[in-house]
């Protein structure tokens, strides 16, 4: 049995108090715990940011890498030893810009990983700078007379990449977003959740009151989650009405569902190579 208080870090959390990050946190290791998943079967990757510091906060395995270059890391262990379950994690600036061309090809491989975005719609890490996703006109610290292009729209990039699982949940809705988590981790390929996440400190535009007065539950409609029409205007729906849960899903063939990769035993697995990587890492003591 798997208890949340298994996934609990010692590390001393770092966030402002009233951050959107504590509910990611709190989602994460109740979706685990509820997954049965043990702590040493986990791997979580992250980039830079505030929102990169979760895994920090989790007893799992982790790799903390560089800005927006998480989703090869994450790749590579998940061909690498196919038991692992592989988290990506990191924020709209992480993933959308700086890792924008990994994030593309990643879904056009159906990696099988789950990549949760924090999106708090700014840079919290660097001190208020406007995001892909900072909405036009709003007044950041590198836009101080209002954000003039439009913002990108992550989720509808997603549906035209024929992403195979594509959810959002919101930070303050624990129980939906714990129970996207155990989707999106249980969707056999690649699994996009965005997390809509205010930053107290450096967003007072989309704060938890600003969200709480548009969003709305997809599974409360009648949505159809193979759609993929109907989920590209899903997708692209912004404003008065912010939509949450599963916009859209389909079953295809993961990357390492390939012969070459799933006949092949993991690194991990190996026999007889135990003392080599053992002698490799001692070069590097």
């Amino acid at each position: 049995m798997t208890a949340k208080n298994d996934f609990q870090s010692s590390d001393p959390i770092a966030w402002c108090p009233g951050c959107g990050n504590f509910g990611i946190l709190n989602a994460v290791k109740k979706a685990l715990a509820e997954l049965k998943i043990k702590p040493e079967n986990v791997l979580m990757v992250s980039g830079i940011g505030q929102s990169s510091k979760l895994p920090h906060y989790i007893k799992c395995n982790t790799f903390n890498g560089l800005h927006g270059r998480l989703l090869p890391v994450a790749t590579g262990a998940k061909i690498a030893n196919h038991d692992l379950v592989v988290i990506g994690e990191g924020g709209d600036g992480d993933g959308y810009s700086e890792g924008g061309n990994h994030f593309i090809h990643a879904m056009r491989r159906n990696i099988d990983i789950t990549y949760i975005v924090h999106n708090n719609q700014i840079y919290g890490l660097t001190k208020g700078q406007a995001s892909p996703t900072t909405d036009k006109d709003m007044v950041t610290g590198t836009t101080p007379e209002g954000a003039y292009v439009s913002p990108e729209r992550p989720l509808a990039i997603a549906v035209a990449s024929n992403c195979s699982f594509i959810a959002r949940g919101f930070s303050l809705e624990l129980d939906h977003l714990a129970d996207l988590i155990k989707k999106a981790v249980s969707h056999h390929g690649f699994s996009l959740l965005e997390v809509l996440q205010p930053c107290v400190s450096f967003n007072k535009i989309n704060t938890f009151q600003w969200y709480q007065e548009r969003v709305y539950k997809l599974e409360e409609k009648d949505h159809d989650v193979s759609d993929r029409t109907q989920a590209f205007h899903k997708a692209l729906e912004w404003g008065d009405q912010i939509p949450l849960g599963i916009i859209y899903q389909r079953e295809s063939k993961t990357y390492e569902d390939r012969k070459e990769l799933t006949d092949s035993v993991p690194l991990v697995s190996r026999k007889g190579k135990k003392d080599k990587i053992k002698s490799t890492l001692k070069e590097f003591y």
